[in-house]
């Protein structure tokens, strides 16, 4: 097929789903503007609330403490937006995360002990940390693909098997012995101190998703495959290398989050990641992104991760126990899912 006819198969593929909104009536194009901004809306709310309720939420040391928390949310959180555009969805990769960190740290670790360089242990474990996440990722992907098994599933399990992997990887133990630089990597900041070295990573791995998103044809095939996967086939799009690619991205920037988790820490803990599944996908869908696919922003995705780290900090300040936090933002899961679904509907009638 030549580069025009492609062009004009994916662009079939494209009016195909976005027919299916249209008519688009006034009320459904005023809850895609709410898609669009509410989020923004409740993280101002949310932060001047919290003003009131722990003023310390302004100063230097809590912004530093949420920027932490934000770090490792943003990174898993952009892999899921790709995996959420596409109607899928990767429950494994806070284990991800955890199982990528500890058999890189492992490496560096093993190295310093054989009088191996700080800079040589550090590259290599950093390597065998993105390899080893893209490959869960590659697992994943041609599972969910080849084996037509649903992703819940799939991811579900690989969370379940690499979770008992990590503990059995170092019989359950921290791993301490890294080089210097990996303490470098996660307290340098910049700015007078106010951006930590990983702020700035996380946002630009943010930026490079966004980029992808809405500006290579990369981008449109992940929007095409979530809104509509048979007129994508149809159109002469590789779902199944597209999607194997998809989950490879998500497991990749697990490992870029392992990483970042391991040098805020230096050190690798068995429990590492756990339950950041459930905050990067948050994060994803609080920022207005369709459980369903077809429909999402990096833009908000950043959000999304703003509010979840906010109100981490937030919560943590104003002395509130710290079951409330997942009782909040599984509220604010369902309110967002909720709207969506009014969304879907409406754009249905």
């Amino acid at each position: 097929m030549t580069l025009l006819g492609k062009k004009q198969s994916l662009d079939m593929a494209v009016g195909i789903a976005r027919d299916e909104d249209a008519p688009v009536s006034a009320f459904q194009q005023f809850m895609e503007r709410i898609g669009a901004f509410w989020t923004f809306g409740v993280l101002i709310l949310m932060v001047v609330i919290f003003g009131f309720v722990a003023p310390e939420i302004y100063t230097k040391a809590a912004w530093l403490a949420t920027a932490g928390y934000g770090v490792e949310y943003l990174i898993l959180a952009v892999g899921q937006t790709f995996v959420i555009l596409t109607g899928g969805i990767d429950l494994a990769d806070g284990a991800t995360l955890g199982f990528s960190a500890m058999a890189g740290s492992l490496v560096m670790s093993n190295l310093l002990n054989h009088h191996s360089s700080g800079t040589e242990a550090m590259t290599l474990g950093i390597i065998v940390m993105l390899v080893m996440g893209t490959f869960i990722g590659f697992v994943n992907g041609v599972i969910i693909t080849k084996m037509k098994i649903p992703p819940f599933i799939v991811t579900l399990g690989m969370l379940t098997a690499i979770t008992g992997g990590t503990d059995l990887l170092n019989n359950g133990a921290e791993v301490t012995n890294l080089p210097g630089a990996m303490s470098t990597l996660g307290t340098v900041t910049i700015f007078s101190g106010w951006v930590p070295i990983p702020v700035l990573i996380a946002l630009v791995v943010a930026l490079i998703g966004g980029v992808v998103l809405i500006r290579t044809r990369f981008g449109m095939r992940t929007y095409s495959v979530g809104s509509n996967e048979v007129a994508a086939r149809r159109s002469g799009i590789n779902v199944d290398w597209h999607l194997i690619r998809i989950y490879m991205i998500s497991g990749f920037l697990s490992g870029l989050a392992g990483l970042m988790v391991t040098a805020n820490f230096t050190a690798a803990t068995p429990i590492a990641g756990t339950n950041d599944e459930l905050y990067a996908i948050a994060s994803v869908i609080i920022g207005g992104a369709s459980i369903f696919g077809g429909r999402g922003t990096m833009f908000g995705t950043v959000i999304g991760t703003a509010i979840i780290a906010t109100l981490t900090t937030g919560l943590v300040l104003a002395n509130v126990a710290p079951f409330w936090q997942q009782v909040a933002i599984g509220a604010i899961i369902v309110a967002a899912v909720a709207i969506d679904r009014v969304r879907v509907k409406v754009g249905t009638d």
